[in-house]
């Protein structure tokens, strides 16, 4: 059965705004989905670890066959690619994908928690994706207009000269 997923990406090593559109299109080529909308990209400060790269972060919305934890499992093998590595918390990373929202799918699994457990605190995931999806309600926080105007502080800019 097809889910309507979103995944949020992000990246701060190498030429992050390379690797994003890289493993958009990376996102396109996985069996079982396609690409419905991707939104701009954004450069956002880190959080967390504060000294460090800032990010370059963008929201794709998909449609996806596979179950959410094998939906995740083709996510971890793109980042794999990239050559990501998962050293400690909020960690400088060649590429970050998460997946937000699987369908209708509400799990507390620590592997695959859904909605996204801080999807509805940190407006480098909720700018993009109120840029593509302005209705959208996540499940147990509201929409996502909402959750994004309580973010206040978190700077996050538009990237006007990168189109994907």
């Amino acid at each position: 059965m097809e889910s309507r997923c979103f995944v949020a990406l992000g990246a701060n090593l190498g030429d992050p705004a390379a690797t994003v559109k890289a493993a958009i299109a990376a996102l396109g080529a996985l069996p079982e989905a396609r690409v419905l909308a991707i939104s701009s990209l954004y450069r956002t400060a880190p959080v967390g670890l504060k000294h460090q790269p800032d990010f370059i972060n963008a929201v794709v919305e998909m449609i996806a066959v596979p179950p959410a934890p094998t939906f995740l499992d083709q996510l971890f093998a793109i980042e794999a690619r990239f050559g990501r590595e998962r050293s400690i918390p909020n960690a400088p990373r060649t590429l970050d994908l998460d997946l937000l929202l699987h369908g209708e799918t509400i799990s507390a699994d620590p592997r695959c928690t859904l909605p996204h457990p801080r999807l509805h605190e940190r407006a480098f995931v909720l700018a993009p994706l109120a840029e593509i999806a302005p209705s959208l309600l996540i499940p147990g926080h509201g929409p996502v207009s909402e959750l994004l105007a309580r973010c206040v502080g978190q700077r996050i800019d538009k990237v006007v000269a990168e189109t994907v």
